[in-house]
């Protein structure tokens, strides 16, 4: 069950500081801008560093289901490593605070079919009207819903470079992907996306593969070598070299629920952050190693 066909866009844009113009660059600071997707109007912020180099890289970073952009700017922690690495990094915000991802997944987003691969390409392309991106260093990561819309991406465009899904899976088809870097980051016991593919809590009615078959997959896309294990306290990973320079890798958190490591949880009822490991430093390390080539 591991393909889905890509859909083209339109757009304009605001600011939360009211950019005087679609066309205008993107301002220093966080920033929110408006784009239109055929009769949909969305939303997304964007983090531009004061110092900024001539062609950073950007990082689209995907909230979870019930999470928004603005959740997942300040949980995880991307704005301040941007400044510190000189990249661009933006929060889109799914509809309804869902992604439809495929496979039925998830919530109203799925239910409406909406457009989301149409979606997060405009921003892309809005970000590099803007800016002068450099349109090999474009990445992408989520968490959950998110962590599944980031394998939908993959398997829809050759947009991005490399993906890093957290907590998330890949689900309907990815016929014929383009290569892409992969690092999947997953807790052991996560009990609302399960690492063995059986239903999880809240996602009864999704048919998600086991993980190692999603990794497996790709290692195959990319064509890879055999991976190489290494182990630290809870944190394991498995690494595979591939062709042209890409990576496929897996790190998993043993006994870790469903949630961004070295993140700030903000809801009470959620699993809390496995503390040792921080995922978005470790998500940035890879991107900035797996260009396209």
């Amino acid at each position: 069950m591991l393909a889905a066909p890509c859909l083209l866009l339109s757009g304009c844009a605001r600011t939360e500081d009211r950019a005087p113009s679609p066309s205008a660059p993107v301002p220093a600071g966080s920033s929110v801008q408006d784009l239109v997707i055929g009769d949909d109007e969305r939303t997304y912020r964007i983090h531009r560093p004061a110092d900024l180099p001539p062609e950073p890289a950007l990082v689209l970073v995907l909230h979870g289901a019930g999470g928004s952009a603005r959740q997942a700017e300040e949980s995880y922690g991307w704005p301040a490593l941007a400044d510190r690495e000189g990249f661009l990094v933006a929060h889109p915000d799914g509809m309804h605070r869902t992604w439809n991802a495929g496979g039925g997944c998830c919530g109203r987003a799925a239910a409406q079919d909406v457009h989301d691969v149409a979606f997060l390409t405009a921003v892309v392309d809005d970000v590099a009207r803007r800016t002068n991106v450099d349109m090999d260093r474009v990445f992408v990561t989520g968490m959950s819903n998110g962590g599944m819309m980031s394998y939908t991406l993959a398997c829809s465009t050759d947009v991005v470079a490399a993906i890093a899904p957290v907590a998330g899976t890949m689900l309907g088809d990815c016929a014929d992907p383009a290569p892409v870097s992969v690092l999947h980051l997953h807790g052991t016991a996560d009990a609302v996306v399960r690492m063995d593919g059986e239903p999880g809590e809240r996602l009864a009615d999704v048919d998600p593969p086991p993980v190692d078959d999603v990794v497996e997959f790709w290692r195959s896309v990319d064509r890879c070598l055999e991976p190489a294990e290494v182990s630290e306290d809870r944190v394991r990973r498995s690494v595979s070299g591939c062709a042209d320079g890409r990576s496929v890798e897996l790190v998993t958190v043993d006994g870790a629920g469903h949630q961004w490591p070295g993140s700030s949880s903000l809801r009470p009822a959620a699993d809390p952050p496995y503390p040792d490991l921080d995922a978005t430093a470790e998500i940035w390390r890879f991107f900035a190693a797996h260009p396209k080539p």
